[in-house]
């Protein structure tokens, strides 16, 4: 395993995370939870270090497990990630990005994880009923105190991340170290703003979702909606869902894929992985492993490397049109995309 800086910071990640959405979900797809703390002890044994999770997972099982484990890990060798803003009761307090949600929050994912830090707090999404400088004061409160030692953003807007900053800026405030997006193959939005973003402000991305819910694994046919797995229980209007997998675009962007899994012997998902460690700004990609067959083949990933020409290869079948205005920057010469 290969380890990376986080953005600009000293703090060093391996390059695979592990997600842990699904410990503890009660549903039939969710992981048992002795399979659970076997993953997390097989993946630390692989060399991984940096485990994501959130105090909305599985209602706060997800943080919970992960505690039950670590007490008998070395607790400052992990990097571990959770996550505030959904909602956690039925209170009009009890959710969003306000000071006191995120100070009891704080609070309630350190009990759970049975630690007394979190390596790296992110704000899950935004809110548009609370003030940014009451957000990142809370946060920068959070660093002062040693709870926290890095923040980090996900699912804002580019102008909102990017207003965050200057504040934290303006006011010396511990300003974002990462940012946690959805990106894969066959997922690529965020190219237009948000990479460029990242590069110029040393935000280290830990993109979710590389294998696009299990599509970039090779096992759903074309034109056969699945009956099993997360695309087929994904509504069609939420991401991951097959009304947004099943697209002629999407099917030619596998085809690639495969091509460069069968060049290198190898499987789709770790092309798609090796990929994502190409693109610009990666510190880590978040792998959501249900079983322990799926995170030895992602944690594979890691030890071979594309070529140029495989890039080339899945960049042709991938790279998303740029809409305006950068299709206009890009005409008159100036850089609009990754």
């Amino acid at each position: 395993m290969k380890y990376r800086s986080l953005g600009r910071t000293g703090l060093k990640v391996s390059e695979i995370s592990l997600g842990t959405m699904i410990f503890g979900e009660q549903s039939g797809r969710a992981t048992p939870e002795a399979e659970a703390k076997e993953i997390l002890s097989a993946f630390v044994e692989a060399g991984g270090n940096f485990i994501d999770t959130a105090n909305g997972y599985a209602a706060g099982r997800s943080e919970e497990i992960i505690g039950e484990w670590m007490r008998a890990q070395l607790r400052d060798s992990l990097v571990i990630a959770t996550k505030v803003r959904f909602p956690r009761g039925v209170g009009p307090n009890q959710e969003g990005l306000s000071r006191k949600h995120i100070l009891a929050e704080v609070d309630n994912s350190l009990r759970r994880l049975q630690t007394d830090y979190i390596d790296l707090y992110y704000l899950h999404m935004w809110d548009n009923q609370t003030p940014l400088e009451e957000t990142l004061r809370a946060l920068d409160d959070l660093v002062a105190a040693g709870k926290v030692r890095y923040s980090g953003v996900s699912n804002f807007k580019a102008w909102q991340v990017m207003k965050a900053l200057a504040i934290s800026d303006a006011r010396g405030y511990a300003r974002f170290a990462a940012a946690q997006y959805q990106y894969s193959l066959v997922v690529r939005d965020i190219d237009h703003e948000f990479l460029d973003l990242m590069e110029s402000e040393g935000l280290g991305h830990c993109p979710w979702g590389p294998l696009g819910g299990g599509f970039l694994t090779g096992k759903y046919m074309k034109g056969q909606r699945p009956e099993e797995g997360r695309i087929s229980k994904t509504p069609d209007e939420w991401e991951e869902s097959w009304e947004k997998r099943n697209t002629v675009r999407n099917w030619g962007i596998l085809e690639a894929v495969d091509a460069v899994a069968q060049k290198h012997d190898t499987t789709l998902s770790q092309v798609a992985i090796n990929w994502l460690l190409t693109r610009p700004a990666i510190s880590s990609v978040i792998v959501g492993v249900r079983t322990m067959l799926q995170l030895v083949d992602n944690l594979g990933a890691a030890e071979w490397a594309l070529d140029s020409t495989d890039i080339e290869v899945l960049e042709s079948a991938s790279v998303p049109k740029p809409p305006y205005p950068y299709r206009l920057i890009e005409k008159s010469g100036g850089r609009s995309n990754s």
